[in-house]
């Protein structure tokens, strides 16, 4: 049975795209979730080859009807997949999709001959990958200093380091937070709600860009919407947004990117191998998010950085707990987690300060860390809220008023600040390769923490400020 977070998670997610029924997998476990009734198969001779298997399956097996087996999208596109059908994707809820399972095992044989994948499940990509209440954002008292706090570097146009961040997009009035004065890219779609109520995850592609522009001032940030749907949009459309950001500005020095999802595999997403295969081709430098799970399973795309031929294209980011010494507890870890920053309690621009903004907590259920630690963790910080508890409680909920910074935690904005990290080495060392600039960050560190019983590159920015943890942690 899914774990309780996995279930807000799906329950808000599907709120979020309710056009499209989503299931959770595999075998509802919770560990991702995923579009229901259709899988996805490279483009050409290959999606022929998934489809007819399928429907040969099925005519075989009871149960499975093979005349609901057709195309459901485009033959061809960028991203280089197309969507097939399997079952109606209205029947049923989304404890189950015998139709998808079926599928992926009728071409279980032929790709054990072919020595590759041939068909995957339709995954959600998401900023929101274990919903705990925790991650939602908190503002700060008057006065309060972000945290890093702003380097003391200037922003030279002919030097900055291109940064593109692929998120949510950019809150109305950024650019009156002065540390975002040279950002640019999408509006945030639908900020607030008809009660003028901040909306989900609304803010957080301005809060990762505060946060690069804190760590490294000398750097042109780009935010796309690509995330603006609550934080989630189906792979099959995921590769195709990526190549529509790089493609509008061209390739950038380095990609920020704070979502991702697992698979229960460790060959990486069909939905976007055509992009990560051009990645591999350019210099760009994608740093990628190690997703907030707790877990140890690879997440993709972070995940590539441990996949032969993507070490130097990729870097996979965990979060540190908010004293630098240890591995934040929501934190995904592993050997293909490759450098961890901190992630946890950090300050960055929510918002501009134009106007003070409104946003809903709604009281949870739980009353201690569902990750089983026993120290403060973001869990219970400042206490257990979020509006994805509001079936679990009959608590009135608290509104709250973001007047520009807040504070907030996860691996997504680890994420921002080894970008940071990074772009400023560039621009001390006055070097224009991000991924020669990252394998001299990496063999000149001397900062680690330890994660997991496992001593790991830490990644620490100087105007990063250690938060004090109390009482005595367990160690995560």
């Amino acid at each position: 049975m899914a774990p309780q977070r996995f279930r807000e998670q799906f329950a808000q997610i599907q709120r979020s795209m309710p056009d499209v029924p989503l299931a959770m997998g595999p075998d509802d476990a919770g560990e991702f979730l995923y579009e229901k009734g259709v899988v996805l198969a490279r483009d050409g001779e290959e999606a022929r080859v998934v489809e007819d298997t399928v429907r040969q399956h099925f005519t075989t097996f009871a149960g499975l009807t093979p005349d609901r087996v057709r195309r459901a999208g485009p033959e061809t596109n960028r991203s280089g997949i197309t969507r097939i059908q399997v079952a109606d994707p209205g029947e049923g809820d989304g404890s189950g999709d015998p139709a998808v399972v079926g599928a992926l095992r009728a071409l279980s044989a032929t790709e054990g001959r072919a020595g590759r994948r041939l068909i995957s499940r339709n995954h959600v990509v998401s900023i929101a990958v274990n919903a705990c209440p925790g991650d939602e954002p908190v503002p700060v008292a008057p006065g309060t200093r972000p945290n890093p706090g702003a380097a003391d570097a200037a922003h030279d146009p002919d030097s900055a380091v291109g940064v593109l961040v692929i998120d949510t997009g950019l809150m109305r009035d950024h650019r009156s937070y002065p540390l975002l004065a040279h950002t640019r890219g999408d509006a945030q779609v639908a900020e607030c709600d008809d009660d003028g109520i901040l909306q989900q995850y609304c803010g957080h592609g301005t809060f990762i860009a505060g946060l690069v522009a804190a760590v490294a001032p000398n750097t042109d940030i780009t935010v796309r919407g690509t995330l603006n749907d609550a934080g989630a949009i189906l792979e099959s459309e995921f590769g195709e947004k990526l190549f529509e950001a790089v493609d509008e500005d061209g390739w950038p020095d380095v990609i920020s990117l704070s979502a991702g999802t697992s698979n229960g595999r460790t060959d990486g997403l069909l939905g976007v191998d055509a992009f990560m295969r051009e990645l591999r081709e350019q210099r760009t430098l994608l740093v990628a998010a190690a997703g907030n799970n707790g877990s140890a399973t690879p997440f993709w795309p972070a995940a590539y950085a441990d996949l032969p031929g993507y070490e130097n294209s990729v870097l996979s980011v965990g979060a540190l707990r908010g004293d630098g010494e240890f591995g934040a507890c929501f934190s995904n870890h592993g050997g293909w987690v490759k450098a961890y920053a901190p992630g946890e309690r950090l300050t960055s621009a929510l918002t501009g300060f134009d106007t003070p903004v409104p946003y809903v907590y709604q009281h949870s259920t739980y009353d201690a860390c569902r990750y089983g630690f026993a120290y403060s963790c973001t869990c219970l910080h400042p206490r257990h809220t979020g509006v994805l508890s509001e079936d679990g409680g009959s608590a009135k909920p608290d509104q709250v008023m973001f007047e520009g910074l807040a504070q907030w935690s996860g691996t997504s904005f680890a994420t921002p600040v080894a970008v940071g990290v990074i772009a400023a080495h560039m621009t001390g060392r006055a070097e224009t390769d991000p991924r020669k600039a990252r394998r001299q960050l990496m063999d000149s560190n001397t900062e680690f923490a330890e994660v997991r019983g496992a001593h790991v590159p830490a990644l620490l920015p100087p105007t990063w400020r250690p938060v004090r943890v109390a009482p005595p942690s367990a160690r995560a």
